[in-house]
């Protein structure tokens, strides 16, 4: 037994040979690019079209035409965007606290590393779309004073021009057209060609009641359309139409539909009229009576289109939904709002950038304007001026000063001169000689020449006789 083998073992039991441990595997490290793009792929992937109910709120429209918004619940939130494209086809305006589905795909937007949902289509909740606008738009032309009583105008009791905004292929000007001629022969129809169906045919509408109205001689219009599927019929439940009508300088009665229809051009016509000749009868009710109502015309050739629409979007969304095309979709939609974001960005740090340079301009020329010679010119002009008027104000006061100096002088030599004392009545007595003054009789002796000088003119006198003081004598 080997030394280093453990003594008592039953049987020989083989040495343990060391093997070294498990290496690792090696590391993959992912940027963060990556990690995002792979989430990313797995999400579009799994949450490839998904319906979702919720409450929006933070909606908002950027100046790229897309929405964003955020849809919530009582215990969750998800931010949420729709493209331009996808927010034209929406009948109603999202808004704020309005509970909606949205049918959409999940997906990340990288630069902020958040999950969100890429939204092709919401509807109210209990609500349809076009019900909604339909009536979001009610409220707002009834606000604008469109449907009042007040502004509806009678139709003229036999009008001799009468002028008709209707499809050409429809039924309904053939009705109109025969009503018209049975009722009244010489009657002037008009007929102003439109659409009444499909993109762009409310505009189409609407400008075919603004042509024929400035028709001379037109004094009535009828506007309409014959029966139909709500989407039929939503043209003329567009603002555009409405607004028409109510600006059209004519009375105008509204023929869409069946008389179960009602649409806002039927509301803010003058007069509404159940099918199109029913309109017909109206506007010359006057002269015949009333005839059988004709039968409406049918929609089931656009529910079949309808019908063969809902199928090929069908189709398309299968198509979509596969994994080779959702990304490339995603990705692509996701560029676009990133170049729509850096555009934004770039114009706010354009109009920075020319603020910053504008307000270093309008230094500079307050800095040339300060340092102009012509201001330095005026400013020396005034400098001038204040300081001539304060010399003269100093020399005046200087003058004024010595004049009165000089007056108080002259006032006090003329009260000492002995001219003033003579001119009192007194006299000086001087020597013959004139160079002394007299002051005392016994400077003199009888006989004497004396000079005496008066205020005016002196005296030449000889000394009679002397009066000598008492105590001299």
């Amino acid at each position: 037994m080997s030394a280093g083998r453990p003594i008592g073992l039953p049987f020989d039991a083989p040495e343990p040979t060391a093997q070294e441990p498990d290496a690792p595997p090696p590391r993959r490290v992912l940027t963060v690019a990556e990690l995002t793009g792979r989430i990313r792929t797995l999400l579009e992937q799994a949450l490839f079209e998904v319906w979702v109910e919720g409450e929006l709120s933070n909606c908002r429209v950027w100046n790229t035409g897309h929405l964003y918004f955020t849809l919530k619940d009582r215990n969750a939130q998800i931010r949420g965007v729709m493209f331009r494209a996808a927010l034209a086809r929406l009948r109603f305006q999202p808004q704020d606290g309005l509970r909606v589905v949205a049918r959409g795909r999940i997906t990340v937007y990288d630069p902020k590393g958040e999950y969100q949902i890429l939204c092709e289509h919401l509807e109210p909740e209990g609500l349809g779309a076009r019900q909604l606008a339909f009536d979001q738009l009610k409220a707002r032309l009834a606000a604008d004073g469109l449907f009042d009583a007040a502004r509806k105008r009678p139709l003229p009791a036999l009008p001799r021009k009468i002028g008709v905004v209707t499809s050409l292929d429809g039924a309904a000007v053939r009705d109109v057209v025969k009503v018209l001629r049975r009722r009244y022969g010489n009657a002037h129809i008009v007929i102003r060609p439109t659409r009444v169906q499909g993109e762009g045919a409310a505009l189409d509408v609407a400008r075919g009641v603004a042509a024929i109205a400035r028709v001379p001689g037109v004094d009535v219009v009828i506007v309409g359309r014959g029966g139909g599927s709500l989407e039929d019929l939503w043209t003329f439940n567009e603002e555009v139409v409405a607004r028409a009508i109510a600006g059209c300088g004519v009375p105008i009665v509204s023929a869409v539909g069946h008389e179960s229809d009602v649409t806002l051009a039927d509301l803010v016509a003058d007069v509404r009229a159940a099918t199109p000749s029913a309109a017909a009868e109206i506007v010359l009710a006057r002269k015949e009576d009333f005839s059988a109502r004709i039968e409406g015309l049918s929609g089931r050739v656009h529910a079949a289109m309808t019908a063969r629409r809902h199928r090929l979007e069908s189709r398309v969304r299968a198509l979509e939904s596969r994994p080779g095309y959702a990304g490339v979709y995603t990705r692509l939609a996701m560029r676009g709002r990133r170049a729509g974001e850096l555009t934004h960005e770039l114009r706010r740090a354009a109009l920075a950038a020319v603020a910053v340079h504008t307000r270093a301009w309008q230094a500079q020329r307050r800095a040339l304007e300060a340092g102009d010679p012509r201001r330095r010119l005026g400013a020396a002009r005034a400098t001038i001026v204040g300081a001539r008027a304060r010399l003269d104000a100093a020399v005046h006061r200087a003058r004024h000063a010595r004049d009165t100096r000089l007056r108080a002088a002259a006032a006090r030599l003329d009260a000492l001169s002995p001219l003033a004392v003579l001119g009192r009545g007194y006299a000086v007595c001087w020597t013959a000689d004139g160079t002394g003054i007299l002051r005392d009789a016994a400077a003199v002796r009888e006989g004497d020449a004396v000079e005496v000088t008066l205020h005016r003119g002196a005296l030449e006198c000889r000394v009679a006789r002397r009066r000598l003081p008492a105590a001299e004598s």
